[in-house]
C-alpha cells in the first residue's frame, strides 16, 4: 500500500508542476498580449479586461459552493483596500511592459518574495533570522543590477515594476493577516469584485474601440487566458504542497524571455540574466526556509 500512496503522490506532484508551469505560460502570454494591446488601447482597458479574468473564475468556482457567505467578512474595509493594491499594481506593471522588454520587467518583479519577506517582519512581527535579512539584502542588490539606475541601460518604467511588486508583496501580507479570520474564498471575491468595480467605473472615461479584428480578439481573449491561468494555478495547489509546486512559478522568465524575443526581439543582457539568476536564488532560499519550519521563529 505504501508504493501505491507514494507512486500517487508522485502523480500528484508532477501534475501539480506541470499545472504551474502551464500557469506561467499562460500569464506570460498575458503579458505579451497586453504589451502588445499597450500601443493601440489604454491600460486600464486592458486591466479591466485581464481583471474580469479573475471575476469570471470566482463566480464559477466559488460563489455557487458558498453562497452569499463568501462576502462576509470581519474587515471589509481592508478586504476593499487589498482589491485597491491589486488593481494598482496591475496598473503600474502594464504601463511599465509598454516601455520595458518583457524578460527585464519579470525579472524585477522576482523581488516581490523579498518584500513578504521584508514586510511579514516589519508589519506582522513575524521573526526573520540574519540569514533571511541577508537574502532580503543580496535581492535588492540584483534588483539594482537589472535596472542600473542612472546609466540609461533601462527604460525609468522599471521602477513601476518594482512599485507593482511592492504593492504585490504588501496584499499577500495583508492577506495573511486577513486569514485569521476569513476565508480565502472571501479575499479572493473581494478582490474580484473591487478590481471590477473600480476598472469597470473607469471604463467610460478611457475607452477606445479596437483598430481590428485581432486587438478585439486579444481584448476579449485576456479575461479568459487570465481565468485559465488563475484556475492552473488554484490546480496546482490542490494537487501538490506548495514547497513543490511554488519554485515553478520562477519559469516565467524563460516564458517572458521567449516571448519577448519571437514578438519583440528582445534578448535580456548578461547584467539583466545574472540579476534574476540572484534574484531567483534568494527568493528560493528564502521560500524553502519558511516551508519546513511555518509558524517557528527559526531564521
Amino acid at each position: 500500500m505504501s508504493g501505491i500512496t507514494a507512486r500517487v503522490r508522485h502523480m500528484n506532484s508532477a501534475r501539480g508542476i506541470l499545472m504551474m508551469i502551464t500557469a506561467m505560460f499562460m500569464f506570460s502570454f498575458i503579458d505579451a498580449q497586453a504589451k502588445v494591446l499597450s500601443q493601440h488601447l489604454p491600460v486600464l482597458q486592458i486591466a479591466w479586461a485581464r481583471h474580469f479574468g479573475l471575476l469570471i473564475v470566482v463566480a464559477v468556482f466559488f460563489w455557487p459552493r458558498n453562497g452569499r457567505a463568501v462576502l462576509r467578512s470581519s474587515r471589509p474595509g481592508l478586504q476593499v483596500l487589498r482589491g485597491v493594491m491589486v488593481v494598482s499594481s496591475t496598473v503600474l506593471f502594464l504601463v511599465a511592459i509598454s516601455f520595458v522588454p518583457l524578460a527585464d520587467a519579470v525579472a524585477v518583479s522576482f523581488v516581490a518574495p523579498l518584500v513578504v519577506t521584508a514586510l511579514g517582519s516589519l508589519l506582522l512581527k513575524e521573526r526573520a533570522g540574519i540569514r533571511r535579512w541577508i537574502a532580503v539584502l543580496v535581492g535588492f542588490a540584483a534588483t539594482i543590477i537589472i535596472i542600473r539606475p542612472g546609466m540609461g541601460v533601462l527604460h525609468p518604467a522599471a521602477l513601476l515594476v518594482l512599485g507593482a511588486a511592492s504593492l504585490f508583496g504588501l496584499y499577500q501580507i495583508m492577506a495573511r493577516f486577513l486569514s485569521d479570520t476569513d476565508d480565502a474564498a472571501t479575499t479572493l471575491s473581494y478582490t474580484a469584485i473591487t478590481g471590477a468595480v473600480i476598472l469597470t467605473l473607469a471604463l467610460p472615461f478611457v475607452w477606445v474601440w479596437p483598430d481590428s479584428l485581432l486587438h478585439a480578439a486579444m481584448l476579449a481573449g485576456l479575461g479568459l487566458w487570465a481565468a485559465a491561468a488563475e484556475l492552473a494555478v488554484i490546480k496546482a495547489f490542490e494537487a501538490a504542497p506548495g514547497a513543490v509546486v511554488a519554485p515553478f512559478q520562477y519559469t516565467m522568465i524563460v516564458w517572458a524571455t521567449i516571448y519577448g524575443f519571437v514578438l519583440f526581439a528582445d534578448l535580456p543582457d548578461a547584467w539583466t540574466l545574472a540579476g534574476a539568476a540572484i534574484l531567483v536564488a534568494t527568493g528560493l532560499f528564502s521560500f524553502f526556509r519558511e516551508a519546513p519550519t511555518a509558524g517557528t521563529a527559526s531564521g
